[in-house]
């Protein structure tokens, strides 16, 4: 006898730990390996605390409750994936973000105010921190979270037929 999951919370505990290996990775790559994230990588940190804080809530609530919070996790990493798709436009240069180099106006030198109030050192969007084989994190990102949303779409899917 094997004390897995009932099949009903098997759901809710994948997208818990995938949502905590996807959080633990980014902030080994940044607190680890000292990759400073943009603030479009740490808007993609956000769906994942989404997702994993459903996922937790549906292993607490009743089993009637389970459907709806893990279609709200399967929402969250669709959303994820849409939001990594758009950086790596931004790093492509495909389009303009706000944290480009390119996007906006430049301040001029006499204004003292602007030119201190913007964080020399903050990561810029359009420059990906690492890339492997030219294949950024963002870009990764596209198809992890795209690929949970599919799993959890196929899961609910899956359990309605059954």
């Amino acid at each position: 006898m094997t004390n897995a999951p009932a099949p009903d919370r098997r759901l809710p505990v994948f997208v818990l730990l995938a949502s905590v290996a996807a959080l633990a990775s980014a902030y080994v790559a940044q607190y680890g390996f000292g990759l400073k994230p943009c603030i479009l990588c740490l808007i993609q940190r956000v769906p994942f605390a989404v997702a994993g804080g459903l996922a937790l809530l549906a292993l607490w609530r009743p089993a009637s409750w389970r459907r709806l919070l893990m279609a709200l996790a399967g929402l969250a990493f669709l959303v994820n994936a849409g939001i990594a798709v758009y950086h790596v436009g931004v790093e492509q240069k495909w389009w303009m973000s706000s944290c480009s180099s390119s996007a906006g106006p430049k301040p001029a030198l006499g204004d003292l105010k602007s030119l201190m109030s913007q964080p020399a050192d903050e990561p810029r969007c359009d420059e990906p921190a690492w890339q492997w084989h030219g294949i950024t994190m963002a870009a990764m990102n596209i198809v992890f979270s795209g690929g949970l949303a599919l799993v959890v779409a196929a899961a609910l899917t899956r359990r309605k037929s059954a």
